[in-house]
């Protein structure tokens, strides 16, 4: 686990650790002087590949081992660790999987400073840094406005010169944000004092912006795998509970750890100012389940921070503005949401299941349907069939039960649950290949492509309420068979669209 030299020991027998060529870090480019200076990577070569093919593909198995989520709730931030990513990456992943469908403008980095100590907060403010993906360019406006509120805040060239914790996460968001600007803060004094400051400045100089926040940092180090799950549980349990000053006693108090522990406080401290109200642990892991030694470990940790639901309320979420008209009628449409809910809520009690019976004979025709449950403006569930076999009617109950209690993204619905779901039926048109891109609408058609025993499939209301454009929608639906962003360009690959009636508790007739 590539950690560093000059604050860490060495764990037993683990593998030597890598002794950085850090020579030359700093690079000006052309004659334009200190404005165009680029941070060369320190880390490509042995924290991660250095060659850009190798790290792609890295990157996508980690991505593409986590279920794809869909979230309409705002992403404030994020928690991911800082080794290399033979070590945390898989863990890491489990947070930027999150950015799937995504865009920022910005995104904030705080890091720990594991090399120097300095007062204060020390931001790169020249030029960018660099990865074997590509150039991240700095956004000096926003670190203008944060140095106009908080002069703790300056450019130290040492603190970022062998720092890993910032370049770590790059290849991530490089990997899953088409563009972004960077501001990298590394903290030289991470005391409560400085944490809550920088937050107060951050959120004052993001609000209302496009920014993401990522706080860079491992948990415990060098305990037994059980003694580093204790500790590590502190952590996880005041990062769900978005309690940063319990957190801040609880690592003064040595009963927790965490070397990022002021770059989490400080995300904490900033996302609450913003609106969050949730905290949510993605996954936690130890550097022992990648190296098969379990008596010194590193504790990681991958989390988000999300901000508070808007309430939903009737007529809320009308269904898709080209939702296709299939034929169903008013009263169809609410009976089988009704049907829907009747068979969820009878599941959860125990009881038998509801009759379908009286159906008119549009509910008795074959044919394919999602049935999608959201809960407090969040998605809980969302599984169908897509080609017609059964009564339509059948179709939906059945997939109601599945979306309640075998979406393996979620728990099993609990009867406390029920009151609070809304339902949302997708009744699907027959398949129909296409051969170009350009035959996609979106807000029009769904997706549905199959290479091999691989197969993804995404709603015609998902490229609208993620802001796709037809070539994102197309590579979304890649990634969620399992396949790379460009599959869809492989002969072998068959690419089917499809419409849908879309309708729901918040917009029936």
């Amino acid at each position: 686990m590539m950690e560093t030299v000059s604050f860490h020991r060495r764990i037993g027998t683990w593998p030597a650790i890598a002794v950085l060529a850090l020579a030359g870090l700093l690079t000006a480019v052309g004659t334009g002087g200190a404005d165009e200076q680029i941070r060369e990577s320190v880390l490509a070569g042995t924290w991660y590949p250095a060659d850009p093919a190798v790290l792609t593909q890295q990157l996508d198995e980690f991505l593409n081992a986590v279920p794809t989520r869909w979230e309409r709730t705002r992403l404030l931030a994020l928690i991911a660790p800082h080794a290399g990513h033979a070590y945390s990456g898989r863990i890491a992943a489990h947070a930027y999987k999150l950015l799937q469908g995504r865009t920022f403008d910005t995104v904030v980095i705080i890091a720990p400073s594991h090399r120097v100590r300095f007062p204060g907060v020390s931001v790169y403010d020249v030029g960018g840094y660099r990865t074997p993906l590509g150039l991240v360019p700095i956004d000096l406006e926003l670190i203008r406005e944060l140095q106009a509120v908080d002069n703790q805040i300056r450019y130290r060239p040492e603190a970022h010169r062998e720092e890993h914790a910032v370049e770590i996460q790059l290849p991530f968001l490089q990997r899953m944000l088409p563009t972004f600007k960077l501001v990298p803060l590394v903290m030289g004094e991470p005391s409560w004092d400085s944490c809550a400051r920088l937050a107060s400045s951050l959120a004052r100089a993001i609000r209302g912006k496009s920014v993401l926040l990522v706080a860079s940092s491992d948990l415990s180090h060098y305990h037994p795998a059980a003694a580093a799950h204790d500790l590590d549980q502190v952590v996880l349990d005041k990062v769900a509970k978005l309690q940063a000053a319990e957190l801040n006693q609880a690592l003064a108090a040595g009963k927790c750890e965490a070397c990022g522990g002021g770059a989490i406080i400080t995300t904490l401290l900033a996302a609450r100012e913003l609106g969050a109200d949730r905290g949510e642990v993605l996954r936690y892991g130890h550097s022992g389940e990648v190296t098969g030694d379990s008596n010194a470990v590193v504790g990681y940790l991958a989390a988000a921070v999300w901000a508070a639901a808007a309430p939903t309320k009737p007529d809320a979420t009308p269904a898709a503005s080209n939702s296709v008209h299939l034929g169903l009628n008013p009263e169809e449409k609410t009976r089988l949401l009704t049907l829907a809910r009747a068979a969820i809520t009878a599941k959860s009690r125990s009881e038998p299941a509801p009759p379908l019976e009286p159906l008119t004979p549009k509910l008795k025709e074959p044919r394919g349907a999602f049935v999608t449950l959201h809960e407090n403006g969040q998605l809980r569930g969302c599984i169908g069939h897509i080609v017609g076999r059964n009564p339509l009617a059948e179709t939906v109950a059945r997939m109601a039960l599945a979306a309640a209690f075998e979406d393996p993204r979620f728990p099993p619905i609990e009867p406390r649950e029920v009151a609070n779901l809304v339902i949302e039926i997708s009744v699907l048109t027959p398949l129909e290949r296409i051969t170009k891109i350009e035959e996609i609408e979106v807000g029009r058609h769904g997706l549905f492509l199959q290479n091999g025993r691989r197969a993804g499939l995404l709603l015609p209301q998902v490229a609208v309420e993620q802001h796709w454009d037809r070539r994102t929608f197309i590579e979304e639906t890649c990634r969620k068979a399992g396949l790379e962003a460009d599959a869809w360009q492989d002969p072998s690959t068959e690419i089917h669209r499809f419409e849908a009636e879309i309708f729901s508790e918040t917009s029936r007739p």
